[in-house]
């Protein structure tokens, strides 16, 4: 009972014959626990989950172009945001499993593997060992929306989660000792993460803001500054060779205004309400149960509660510096101040986070995938915990032990959902992988498709078949890559390879027949293939 109520620590025991420490308890624990998360994660990854897509395949693309010499891409194909970091951590494995969506996905487990080390590492020095070890087993969990996050390289992030744990804790560790190489490290993942993906920015400027709880040398900054410049020099030379409407700051200003809009109502209920519990790993496998719902007023609480106790804490520390006479700014930072303003800066990363995506119109149209969106707030989960944790009294410790307990069993409850729908998740994929068969049986190399389907079979083809997009109302559709929709134009001959019973399929079908045009149609793997015996003029104009 007292390791759910905070009451023991966990000291490393000392060697008496060679007098070094050994690692306490509360470590091997967390390392096993974090161990059975990653296994998990292998699991899943080998059962050919979770699926994926058009956008993870465009990633694929952009490591097969890195690995062939073929070029450097700096964003995402398509975009002006969104660097393709995982492109180039993939590359090599890529270079060697050409297609391989195993291989694009690998190094994600090591980002994996470093966010529960980080989170251990930040946790323990924040809070105490045991609780430390507590949040990386409930983060060994994963949910269907969490392990998207992790596994799928789909754009970002995966890597905001590790770089936002350890932008937070260098930051309090700098924030009591200053050292050169630790302010050099925070410049270059904060300038990563400019490039990368800007939804850890909530994070990074928490951790800069605990930067200035100690005076450091002129020399520490010089090298932060270096390290952001390093960090983020994709993201400066793409703007110092393109013009202003395509660079950073006007794409970054225009992000959070897109989409049809929702009203106040549904962005509540889907960013707050329903984006909660998704981000965290408490909801089903593409949908949140109402009994699931809960955790999002509670977790609110929790946030306010641990918020109040940081704040009151950090200014009762401040109160003691100057009492004392000391200067209470930059120029003292007690251990205990500092780790107040740490916990401090998780509630406010939190909440600023929370408030960002829930005034935008995707968390009211598409609440379920948009979800991803929040995939920051795990970073926070020992400061939304904490309070559970450090309840005392008779009664109220055992409160908190329930708390607790029941935030566990329905994280449990959601990976176990993922286990059982394992086959099912993983039969997705089969759609597409049965379709590019088909197509090679039949000789095809330049097809037409849908947005979700595209990029993918390019990618798993190994570019052997090329895709354009083509749209319901018969126009040119989005095209990431704009050389496939070149190369596909220009083929001598036209397939159209559209899902069953889609907007799509039947608008080709019917301009075919109206035009009274011969062609070939056959279904495969969900798909409608039409191949008419002429050349047809196809997509329409713009």
């Amino acid at each position: 009972m007292a390791i759910l109520t905070g009451a023991q620590t966990s000291t490393p025991a000392v060697s008496p014959a060679t007098g070094r420490r050994r690692p306490g308890a509360a470590v091997l624990t967390a390392l096993a626990l974090g161990l059975a998360g990653l296994g998990f994660r292998i699991a899943v990854l080998l059962a050919d989950a979770p699926p994926t897509n058009s956008d993870e395949g465009t990633m694929g693309l952009a490591a097969l172009h890195i690995g062939q010499g073929n070029g450097l891409p700096v964003y995402f194909y398509g975009q002006n945001y969104m660097g393709t970091l995982e492109a180039y951590l993939a590359a090599p494995l890529v270079a060697l499993a050409n297609g391989s969506v195993l291989a694009l996905r690998m190094p994600n487990l090591l980002l994996y593997a470093a966010f529960l080390a980080a989170m251990w590492a930040l946790t323990r020095r924040l809070y105490s060992p045991w609780f430390a070890t507590f949040v990386v087993g409930l983060l060994a969990l994963g949910s269907d929306r969490v392990l998207k996050n992790q596994l799928i390289s789909g754009g970002g992030y995966p890597e905001i989660n590790p770089a936002g744990a350890a932008l937070v804790l260098l930051a309090v560790g700098l924030a009591v000792r200053p050292r050169t190489a630790g302010y050099a490290a925070f410049g270059l993942i904060a300038g990563l993460m400019l490039w990368v993906d800007w939804l850890v920015l909530p994070y990074l400027a928490a951790a800069s803001c605990l930067l200035l709880l100690k005076k450091a040398a002129k020399r520490s900054w010089i090298a932060l500054a270096a390290g952001v410049v390093l960090g983020a020099a994709p993201l400066v030379i793409h703007d110092l060779t393109s013009s202003w409407k395509h660079s950073a700051i006007p794409t970054f200003l225009g992000l959070n205004g897109g989409g049809i809009e929702a009203s106040w109502a549904d962005r509540l209920h889907g960013g707050v309400l329903t984006g909660i519990p998704l981000a965290t790993g408490l909801c089903a496998p593409g949908r949140c149960e109402p009994w699931q719902l809960w955790w999002a007023p509670a977790w609110l609480i929790l946030l306010a509660v641990a918020g109040f106790a940081a704040w009151r804490s950090f200014r009762t520390r401040a109160d003691r510096v100057a009492s004392a006479g000391e200067p209470a700014g930059r120029a003292a930072s007690p251990p205990d101040r500092v780790r107040a303003a740490g916990r401090l800066a998780l509630v406010a990363a939190a909440l600023v986070s929370l408030v960002v995506y829930a005034r935008s119109n995707a968390a009211g149209n598409t609440p379920i995938e948009s979800g991803r969106y929040l995939h920051c707030l795990l970073i926070s989960t020992p400061a939304v915990l904490w309070p559970l944790w450090t309840l005392r009294g008779r009664v109220t410790r055992w409160l908190g032990a329930a708390g607790l307990a029941v935030v566990c069993a329905f994280s449990l409850v959601a990976t176990g959902m993922v286990v059982h729908e394992l086959p099912r998740i993983a039969a997705v994929d089969d759609r597409q992988v049965g379709l590019l068969a088909e197509l090679d049986r039949r000789g095809v190399t330049y097809v037409y498709s849908e947005y979700w389907t595209c990029n993918y079979i390019a990618y798993i083809s190994s570019e052997r078949v090329r895709c354009a997009v083509i749209a319901a109302d018969l126009t040119p559709g989005f095209d990431r890559y704009q050389p496939y929709k070149k190369a596909v134009a220009e083929a001598p001959t036209r397939t159209f390879a559209l899902p069953t019973g889609s907007p799509e399929s039947q608008a080709v079908r019917d301009y075919l027949d109206s035009r009274q045009l011969t062609y070939a149609e056959n279904v495969a793997s969900g798909y409608d293939i039409f191949q008419p015996t002429t050349r047809v003029d196809l997509p329409l104009p713009d």
